[in-house]
């Protein structure tokens, strides 16, 4: 059997390929993809360096991590699924951007009647939001900032605000900021237009933030810098609280004196089991030990979803067959000011 598949060559053209379909194993299912999400960061934020400096001899490789679609075939160790089950599938190398994949199955999870194949679309970037809101320890009451509102900035703000937390959006581009108030934002800024300090200050009757999220890739040291600045601070100068670092953004930075008592963390992935390929295939870490791994993160995304408390229709600004992928992913790639979650229907 034959699929097509969206795929990235060394010198960043983005090209959709005919391939066999990959067989699956015991512990796999066969899934026909009804819809995949883009991830503009990850999958497409090297694109632009690859066309600077080509690599002619790296050919196209498929691309993507997360999709929905309907269960065709499973593995005998799959007696959870049955077949024509609609599912929810993340993973690199797995849930690809394609017309079938193959995925292992602590990898899926059930796409409750509720939600769309869209909606479950979302599934990777929702776990990955959650996973660095986890790592933000939010208190009720407490007020958290998300800097960088692309698809994981617009998730943890809204995760953020399930959990009981004041939010603040922080963007240099105009739509991504009027989507986060549209969500639910407590307060949106600009940092580009005014002193964004004293708007927080200003917000916070000048406690300042507890925690807040950096969800972007690329320098980040200003922005560390300005977040410093917002925290809460203690009578003896130092400053207080929690940032987590989940986009990949690189900071330079002084420790110590220079950064008081505040916790600088790192958020990876969607929460534990994810790459361990025993777990991915069906061994399970006891809840008593691990009480939110990737799969329970998963689970927990879809329910929010389909109880409509965790928005993500508003983040889709493009919806496009999968034959339009290279298109679709040349305006994320060239216009990120006009487009956000660009969604491919096989």
């Amino acid at each position: 059997m034959k699929r097509k598949v969206a795929a990235i060559d060394g010198s960043g053209v983005i090209s959709v390929q005919e391939q066999d379909v990959p067989p699956h194993g015991p512990d796999e299912l066969l899934v026909e993809v009804h819809a995949s999400l883009v991830s503009p960061g990850t999958e497409l934020g090297g694109v632009k360096a690859r066309r600077e400096n080509p690599n002619p001899e790296r050919g196209p490789r498929p691309f993507g991590y997360q999709n929905a679609g309907v269960v065709l075939a499973k593995g005998e160790n799959c007696r959870a699924f049955e077949t024509g089950q609609r599912v929810a599938c993340m993973g690199g190398g797995y849930a690809q951007h394609a017309t079938h994949a193959v995925v292992p199955r602590n990898l899926a999870v059930p796409l409750p009647d509720p939600c769309s194949f869209e909606q479950g679309a979302f599934n990777h970037l929702a776990a990955t939001a959650l996973q660095a809101i986890r790592r933000a320890e939010p208190q009720l009451g407490e007020t958290l900032a998300v800097v960088g509102l692309g698809l994981v900035g617009q998730l943890a703000l809204q995760l953020a605000r399930l959990s009981g937390c004041r939010t603040i959006g922080i963007d240099l581009i105009a739509a991504r900021l009027a989507l986060a108030e549209q969500l639910g934002a407590g307060l949106t800024i600009n940092p580009a237009q005014g002193d964004s300090v004293a708007a927080v200050r200003a917000f916070t009757e000048d406690d300042g933030l507890d925690a807040a999220v950096m969800a972007f890739g690329g320098e980040g040291t200003q922005a560390f810098e300005m977040l410093l600045r917002m925290m809460k601070r203690a009578p003896d100068t130092h400053q207080m609280g929690r940032i987590v670092v989940v986009g990949g953004c690189k900071i330079n930075t002084g420790y110590a004196a220079k950064t008081g008592n505040l916790d600088v963390r790192s958020s990876a992935r969607t929460g534990p089991g994810y790459h361990d390929e025993d777990w991915e295939r069906g061994r399970d870490y006891p809840p008593v030990f691990v009480q939110w791994d990737t799969r329970r993160n998963l689970q927990l995304c879809i329910r929010l979803m389909a109880e409509g408390r965790l928005q993500v229709d508003p983040l889709v600004t493009h919806r496009v067959p999968l034959d339009e992928a290279p298109s679709a992913c040349e305006e994320l790639i060239q216009h990120p000011d006009r487009s956000l979650g660009v969604v491919l229907l096989p």
